[in-house]
């Protein structure tokens, strides 16, 4: 006889809570196969901080030490919580929001923080895009225009020569003064200033690309992932063999690799590992929800995980090694050190590496290349983040945007929306307030922050024993037990003690950025509050909810490992029946 479950344990309820669409409500996708799933995943784990921000950090904080602190933030907390996020959208079949309102009703504002940082990333990550489209373009002129000084953007004042080394020494080289004059036309006046029509025209196109990848949901989104999440391997195998047969390329892997054991004491290492952790496997951002929530029930998402956590690790190691072979070739060119050639963000993607690839032959066709994979490896990110809020969005109101053309009008009200308010960032101030975005929006202390409450509402409210056997019903066994102790223990304790370390070092009440003077502070301040405001509103909402009902007599009864066990529990019933289903804002 079949053991009997309790009720979020049990397939055949999952399965009746799906039945019975109102009528004109299509169903509820699925991916069509599980290639798909781990294509959109990979897709969105692996973008352009596995480029240009875990090479640098790896040659700033001690080379191939960099990896032990790397490593125990990624077993301690980046596995558990990818594969928590993951877990708890294919067991619910539920987006970012809903899915919490599913297990924990009085922690759905997790899934709205969660949603706070997509919108974050929605409006500001694209604007990359622009860039690389911008640079793409011009990656097709022979010379190209951020090699020489003869250009209407250039001072004529960057370069001095220096007889004794037989070289030029650049104050401002041209490949700066091409991002700084003739890409973001900075303004050393306050504000934002005007907005750079060719940029705004290049974020435009980047965002239609972006709508027609996913307007028809996972049904396009499944497809275009095949080449989107694929092709910037190929490029960056390119980059790579091009990378180390060129002379110098051993002396840039020495700087990226060579070992300095010091570094372990400094904090800061540590704090950089787990910050790189938390931004490059999107979690806490319900993305990973969102895209487990179209596996089907029986999918073996353990085994997903764990191979997708080893690919986005191995990707960006081995983009190091594509990354500081081309740069020692081009410190060994101009006969200057490594140290004063490397860069973090968008200074190594659009300064330092353009202006390596302008010394190799044959340099157009490299720099088409070279943008070509920056670009597809920030759009899959970006478009599956724009699906995670449209899944989200869509999953709070299933009557009326599951319907004929709904999807449509959904993504291009985002993608519209999202545009406009994207357009500060392409003006004469936009880079100013892009730093302060990047810091503080999608910033480890607001990632942290979600992540300790995620791992403490699953494993102490909702149930770790009980969330292993909800798992142990969709694959078929249980997990290791190490990830629900570290979902117990060791995640939320190591997520506190980071998230106090990050606040002491940046806080936001101090910044000051020299275009928007004191109110930086107050973008950053607004920027940390916001998520965490979500939470905790809807903690309040919820008990005021709760407070104002009369208690109703409620019989539950759960079986557990076979024992059947009978609890009466006060509660009202508008709040216990939902869906269709029983649940309870703390579970039982």
């Amino acid at each position: 006889m079949t053991e009997e479950r309790d009720k979020w344990g049990s397939a055949e309820e999952h399965r009746r809570d799906k039945q019975d669409p109102e009528e004109g409500v299509q169903p509820r996708g699925k991916w069509a196969n599980n290639m798909e799933f781990i294509l959109s995943m990979a897709g969105e784990i692996i973008g352009l901080g596995n480029v240009w921000r875990f090479p640098y950090l790896c040659y700033k904080n001690g080379g191939g030490v960099f990896l032990i602190p790397y490593c125990v933030f990624l077993f301690c907390c980046g596995i558990p919580v990818f594969f928590l996020e993951t877990a708890l959208g294919q067991y619910t079949s539920e987006g970012g929001v809903t899915a919490w309102r599913k297990i924990c009703p009085m922690f759905e504002g997790l899934g709205i923080a969660s949603q706070v940082i997509v919108i974050y990333l929605n409006i500001y990550y694209i604007v990359v895009l622009a860039w690389a489209i911008f640079y793409l373009i011009n990656s097709f002129n022979i010379p190209l225009p951020w090699s020489s000084c003869a250009n209407s953007w250039n001072t004529g004042k960057e370069i001095i020569s220096d007889a004794s080394l037989n070289t030029c020494v650049f104050t401002y080289s041209p490949e700066e003064e091409f991002w700084e004059n003739r890409v973001l036309r900075m303004s050393h006046d306050n504000g934002l200033g005007n907005v750079h029509w060719e940029l705004a025209l290049c974020l435009l196109f980047a965002w239609v690309i972006c709508y027609f990848c996913i307007w028809k949901g996972i049904k396009t989104t499944g497809k275009v992932v095949y080449f989107t999440a694929t092709f910037p391997y190929l490029m960056l195998f390119i980059l790579f063999i091009r990378g180390v047969t060129l002379p110098g390329a051993g002396d840039g892997l020495k700087y990226y690799l060579k070992p300095d054991f010091s570094k372990l004491t400094d904090p800061d290492v540590w704090r950089d590992a787990g910050t790189q952790v938390f931004f490059s496997y999107a979690v806490c951002q319900g993305v990973l929800t969102a895209l487990g929530s179209y596996n089907k029930y029986n999918n073996n998402c353990y085994k997903d995980c764990l191979v997708l956590c080893c690919l986005n690790s191995a990707t960006s190691i081995f983009a190091g090694f594509a990354i500081f072979s081309i740069i020692g070739f081009m410190a060994h060119d101009l006969n200057i050190p490594i140290s004063n050639v490397t860069a973090s963000g968008p200074g190594l993607a659009f300064i330092v590496y353009p202006r390596a690839l302008s010394l190799l032959p044959g340099s157009p066709f490299w720099a088409v290349l070279f943008f070509l994979m920056i670009l597809f490896l920030g759009l899959d990110s970006q478009f599956v983040c724009v699906e995670s809020l449209a899944t989200a969005i869509t999953d709070l109101f299933p009557s009326r945007l599951r319907r004929p053309g709904a999807r449509e009008i959904l993504v291009l009200v985002i993608a519209v929306t999202c545009f406009l308010l994207g357009l500060p960032f392409v003006t004469e101030g936009g880079i100013g307030l892009f730093r302060i975005v990047d810091t503080f929006g999608p910033s480890g202390t607001s990632l942290l922050l979600i992540a300790c409450a995620e791992t403490l509402v699953v494993s102490w409210i909702y149930g770790a024993d009980r969330f292993y056997d909800n798992i142990e019903d969709m694959i078929g066994y249980r997990p290791s037990p190490v990830l629900k102790y570290c979902w117990m223990f060791v995640t939320p304790l190591i997520c506190v003690v980071t998230m106090l370390y990050n606040l002491s070092k940046d806080s936001p009440l101090s910044v000051h950025d020299e275009l928007f003077g004191s109110s930086a502070s107050t973008i950053a301040v607004l920027l940390i509050a916001t998520p965490l405001i979500c939470i905790l509103a809807y903690i309040f909402i919820t008990l005021c909810r709760v407070s104002k009902c009369k208690p109703r007599l409620i019989k539950v009864r759960l079986y557990r490992k076979g024992r059947k066990l009978d609890f009466e529990r006060l509660y009202h019933h508008k709040t216990s029946l939902h869906n269709n289903s029983m649940t309870f804002p703390f579970p039982l």
